[in-house]
């Protein structure tokens, strides 16, 4: 079965500064490079933090709060932004990663939770080694429909259910599965399901799978498939 990690789908020519790179510079490569945020490193090539458009935005006048409003801590904050010069002062610490080995699924609720549109990528000794982005993890469904349909096949019914193809039909259609025919055993069929969600460049699943056995009881009972 394709497991699908961020190491297979990340960029790994990833534009980056450091703790001294001022303020300027970083405009300037995220204009050119036409990114929303770089990593940060620090002397040891180690991923320090983020810096954002968001974090140079508090320069911007108007952006530092005044009076009353400049006392709160998030303000505060703020402020220390806003008469920072380098990446050191204006990065946000510390950055929010996805190891390199973790799922394409677990970076994508990441992103969603955070409200991220890409992610620094680490690996097991936290060192930079690439950067997702959204649309590096959209890319796991531009896959034919026959390429999904011979892996469904092969890797779910076939491997892992050891089930005789004269017995179900695998349709797909734009990455819609259409699962149908009858299994052996009745707890095949979830497992049937479960699976062929998890290959890549599926959409979705239609299950219109049955069983020849129920083994989900104490003892087990027959059902025609017809």
């Amino acid at each position: 079965m394709a497991d699908s990690r961020v190491r297979d789908v990340m960029t790994q020519d990833v534009a980056a500064v450091r703790l001294h790179t001022p303020y300027k510079e970083i405009v300037r490569i995220l204009e050119e490079r036409r990114f929303s945020a770089l990593p940060v490193l620090d002397d040891e090539g180690g991923l320090a933090g983020v810096v954002s458009e968001a974090d140079l935005l508090d320069k911007a006048p108007g952006a530092r709060p005044t009076g009353l409003l400049g006392l709160r801590r998030g303000s505060r904050k703020k402020a220390r932004k806003a008469r920072g010069l380098t990446a050191r002062a204006l990065m946000t610490a510390p950055a929010v990663t996805v190891p390199a080995e973790a799922n394409v699924a677990e970076a994508a609720r990441t992103m969603a939770r955070r409200g991220l549109k890409r992610l620094p990528v680490v690996d097991d000794r936290e060192r930079l080694v690439g950067i997702v982005s959204r649309r590096d993890l959209l890319r796991r469904y531009l896959r034919s429909d026959d390429e999904i349909r011979e892996e469904i096949l092969r890797d779910v019914f076939m491997r892992v259910l050891w089930a005789d193809p004269a017995h179900f039909t695998i349709d797909v259609s734009d990455g819609v599965v259409v699962l149908s025919g009858a299994l052996e055993q009745r707890s095949a069929v979830p497992v049937a399901v479960r699976l062929t969600r998890g290959v890549d460049g599926v959409v979705d699943v239609v299950d219109k799978l049955t069983y020849r056995m129920d083994d989900t009881q104490g003892r087990p009972t027959f059902r025609s498939a017809g």
